[in-house]
């Protein structure tokens, strides 16, 4: 009796109509690390100075032209539940840190990679999330003890070029020390007594096509890619500001409403009547001392005259983020009503002007007296694609300067430390017990895809580089050596402490986290249940050939 078995009920049905499931006996696991393999392999080539661009074409048609894992897996719309993880640790990470976003998915690629082989020798993904996690803690602790150097004082801005050039050489190679010096600049005149209450957003980016990086600009203050809208251009002397969110017009009331007018003179009253309220709205503006007035809305042609007669500069900024970024630099209040603001809602301003810049005119707001909370990065450049990644180099720039602020420890860069890694987690795993020491050394092996990576996109030979990176790794004082992608040495590595190539301790800390959160979560998944998409039937894409409501033979 104990060898019979039942036949299943005729007719049980668990769920409606079109769900699929797959079970660790179909294959889950194996089908959940291809869809990760193929994420990682997207990503793979843009690691490291040498890294190449991706062209992403979204569903809006926009192009992107980048090097930057977090912004092309976000414009990518992945479906796949298990590689949508690995795209949601990226994004943690570029929210976080703002760097590191290409280590996070090619680490947990390859620790797929390696879970994969270890499943195939018959660990149970259990062992392996277990060893994962031993290792995961041991090379949190190992990081420590391969600090290098330190930011120390992040006023000075040595210091902070030290610590940003190594991120925007990443993205953008040949550049960095421009770009390094701009970014430097632009944080020290913003950043506060107390770095760790550093905001990013203090530091805005403006990209105006023309002329080459090297005509970079730092501004302290804002620059608008538009003219003020009347006659009045430039304010010269500190000038006190009001800001209106409302449309600055003849007033209008919220609801509908009839006037019943007998006669012309009626009407050319009630026309006057309007002319002169507003007339007399923008007088008292003016007697309160108002020299320069920001509109977040849009500007009636009668405002604009009598705004042009009182002598008042008017600048209208249609966006709300730099509408609120604007009242940051002037101290203002943006006022929702049309009229003369109290004396603690102006705000006060130093120089106005408008200048040219690669036959684009635009607006300057500067503050020169006192130390503002707001600088712009004035970039230049030949073509939009290029502007738009210098941008997020410079972000990637402005945010490591918030992860430092926490904490300021450096590793060596160029794939060192990932080496010391492998060697120091793989003789941690010698000396565990048990199948955990399986799963313990794969975790090792997998930080050895980072060194091979930027060889392999350097051009040069990823297997020959390894070896010497092992042998002088293994001496004890020559552990800075990394991978050189410039092969300014017949041996194809350098001294990463003496060339300043340094990697952020809290980046990294962070990213490799992530990644192996990721994997263990992706490796703990034994089934995959998909219920039956919502609404009715998908209109064909391509159209039918006829009428649309035309009856079928």
């Amino acid at each position: 009796m104990s060898g019979l078995s039942l036949p299943s009920a005729p007719g049980t049905q668990l769920f409606k109509p079109g769900y699929q499931t797959y079970q660790s006996e179909d294959g889950a696991i194996s089908r959940n690390i291809d869809a990760c393999r193929e994420i990682a392999s997207i990503v793979r080539t843009s690691i490291g100075p040498c890294g190449r661009n991706k062209i992403v074409i979204n569903h809006l048609q926009k192009v992107f032209l980048t090097s930057d894992a977090a912004t092309i897996l976000r414009e990518l719309e992945v479906i796949h539940p298990a590689a949508k993880l690995m795209v949601m640790a990226s994004q943690q990470q570029e929210s976080e840190m703002g760097d590191a976003t290409n280590l996070v998915i090619i680490m947990a690629g390859e620790l797929l990679n390696q879970a994969e082989n270890l499943i195939r020798i018959g660990l149970h993904p259990a062992d392996i999330i277990q060893g994962y996690e031993l290792a995961e803690k041991f090379a949190q602790s190992a990081l420590e003890e391969l600090v290098v150097d330190s930011v120390g004082d992040l006023h000075v801005q040595n210091e902070l070029f030290k610590a940003i050039r190594p991120a925007i050489m990443s993205k953008q190679y040949g550049s960095e020390d421009v770009l390094a010096n701009l970014v430097a600049e632009a944080v020290l005149s913003v950043m506060p007594k107390n770095p760790k209450n550093f905001n990013v957003d203090n530091v805005r980016v403006v990209k105006i096509m023309g002329s080459n990086l090297t005509a970079s600009t730092v501004v302290k203050g804002m620059v608008f890619n538009r003219e003020p809208e009347g006659s009045v251009k430039n304010i010269a002397s500190t000038a006190r500001v009001g800001v209106f969110t409302c449309p600055i017009d003849i007033s209008q009331t919220e609801t509908k409403g009839t006037v019943l007018l007998h006669n012309a003179k009626e009407m050319l009253n009630f026309t006057k009547d309007e002319e002169a309220h507003l007339e007399a709205d923008i007088k008292a503006i003016a007697d309160s001392g108002i020299r320069v007035l920001i509109a977040g809305a849009a500007i009636g042609e009668l405002a604009l005259n009598y705004l042009n007669r009182y002598g008042i500069l008017v600048l209208r900024v249609p966006s709300k983020f730099d509408l609120r970024r604007l009242c940051r630099v002037v101290g203002a209040t943006p006022l929702p009503r049309f009229g003369a603001p109290m004396p603690e809602e102006m705000g006060k301003i130093d120089i106005v002007e408008t200048i040219e810049i690669g036959g684009d005119r635009v607006t300057v707001v500067r503050q020169e007296n006192e130390i503002t909370r707001t600088s712009t990065i004035v970039i230049r450049g030949a073509t939009q694609g290029l502007l738009d990644d210098v941008e997020r180099a410079i972000d990637d720039g402005v945010s490591i300067i918030k992860s430092l602020a926490k904490d300021g420890r450096l590793l060596p860069g160029a794939g060192a430390t990932e080496i010391e890694l492998v060697q120091r987690i793989g003789s941690y795993g010698e000396k565990t017990p048990g199948v955990l020491q399986h799963a313990i050394k794969k975790y090792g092996e997998a930080f050895e895809i980072v060194p091979r990576i930027l060889a392999d996109n350097a051009g040069l030979d990823a297997t020959e580089i390894l070896g010497r990176l092992y042998a002088a790794h293994g001496k004890k004082e020559d552990w800075y050596a990394g991978v050189d992608v410039d092969e300014s040495d017949v041996s194809g590595l350098l001294d990463t402490k003496s060339m300043g190539i340094y990697d952020a301790l809290a980046a990294k800390s962070w990213a490799i986290k992530l990644a192996t959160d990721t994997v263990n979560t992706i490796l703990s998944v034994d089934q995959i249940v998909m219920a039956k998409r919502a609404g009715g039937p998908v209109m064909p894409k391509t159209q039918m050939p006829g009428n649309w409501d035309a009856d079928d033979d």
